[in-house]
């Protein structure tokens, strides 16, 4: 017996997660509106630490110029700061500060509770564990494009 169409499952997950994604960002945390191309900085930063702007305008496949606008939106909020490399004096490195884990914080708690909320109200015990074994392999599939 053949397994679903991957094309027919690739358009359902792309069709679904857009609208996950959309409504998440509809979502205002009380600290901090950060753009796409902002949070996607912080929140590299805040997982892989401390790096150069060229490494993260290759890991996000952006210019570095545009890399250096973001952050220097970020560090004028106070969510990035820069320093000296301790293991090369002439480049910089950036990485997130107390205020910009806060408000990486807040907003993965407005939208972790919206979930919940929406969880609790539509969906049954089997429903949540075939979401909860979702999780991972969507996880994987990211990393894999």
């Amino acid at each position: 017996m053949a397994g679903p169409d991957v094309g027919e499952v690739a358009a359902a997950l792309r069709d679904s997660i857009g609208l996950l994604r959309r409504r998440l960002r509809q979502v205002k945390a009380e600290r901090g509106d950060l753009t796409l191309p902002e949070s996607a900085a912080l929140v590299r930063l805040d997982r892989g630490g401390p790096t150069t702007s060229g490494a993260l305008a290759r890991q996000e496949q952006i210019s570095p110029q545009s890399m250096g606008a973001t952050l220097a939106g970020l560090e004028a909020r106070g969510l990035v700061e820069r320093q000296p490399d301790p293991h090369d004096g002439r480049r910089v490195v950036i990485s997130v500060t107390d205020a910009g884990r806060q408000v990486l914080r807040d907003r993965r708690n407005a939208h972790t509770e919206l979930l919940a909320r929406a969880l609790a109200d539509g969906f049954t015990a089997a429903e949540l564990d075939v979401l909860a074994a979702a999780a991972p392999l969507l996880e994987r599939l990211a990393e894999r494009l």
